[in-house]
């Protein structure tokens, strides 16, 4: 049976694209049923909806829990197995993290615990590190902290700037991003500390 997916975006959504090219290619045995943002104008929306997958916005409160709730309800209503983040740029709060436990998917650009929240290309280059990436983890209550799931590395070159290594990175995205929600619905796992174990 295949798992129904649930998007959280904020942006172009050029991961929710890697996961559902890779779900038609038949790489992945699940179903993308719906897509959210905190941005009605958000291109992934429309990107979505040339699929033929149901996309609004939900927009932003003050009170953030309320937000949580009413992306709660729709997802809900979709009857979301897992929920996939794919440069959803708010922060989820405990209530929305306790409705999917260890059922929501996010994907970071860069080697965690190594630079989280924003700007981690940023980051990585003032700290002067060779070696950037990105990493696939499940989401807990902290920021970025959740147990990992899949890394993949890029070379930092000595002419790099903020976008080229961002490039370099995205493209490393697309490959583990469905990799990694493939290896969760279809392989036997167990959280082992700080990363997650597939049998």
């Amino acid at each position: 049976m295949k798992a129904r997916i649930g998007v959280l975006l904020s942006g172009r959504g050029s991961n929710f694209e890697a996961l559902a090219t890779a779900i038609d290619r038949g790489e992945v045995p699940a179903e993308i049923v719906l897509v959210l943002s905190d941005r009605p104008a958000a291109p992934g929306l429309e990107r979505a909806r040339q699929r033929g997958i149901e996309a609004r916005a939900i927009l932003p409160e003050s009170d953030r829990a309320e937000h949580d709730s009413r992306l709660v309800r729709a997802l809900s209503a979709a009857r979301v197995d897992w929920v996939c983040l794919a440069g959803y740029m708010r922060l989820l709060g405990s209530g929305f993290v306790r409705a999917y436990p260890e059922r929501i998917l996010n994907i970071h650009p860069s080697l965690l615990p190594a630079f989280p929240g924003l700007h981690a290309q940023h980051q990585a280059l003032e700290y002067g590190v060779r070696v950037a990436g990105c990493t696939v983890h499940l989401v807990d209550e902290g920021l970025d902290s959740g147990p990992i799931v899949l890394q993949e590395s890029v070379p930092v070159e000595p002419d790099d700037d903020e976008a080229s290594l961002a490039a370099r990175i995205l493209e490393r995205e697309h490959v583990a991003y469905p990799a990694a929600l493939q290896l969760l619905l279809t392989r036997p796992w167990t959280i082992e500390g700080r990363r997650v174990v597939v049998g």
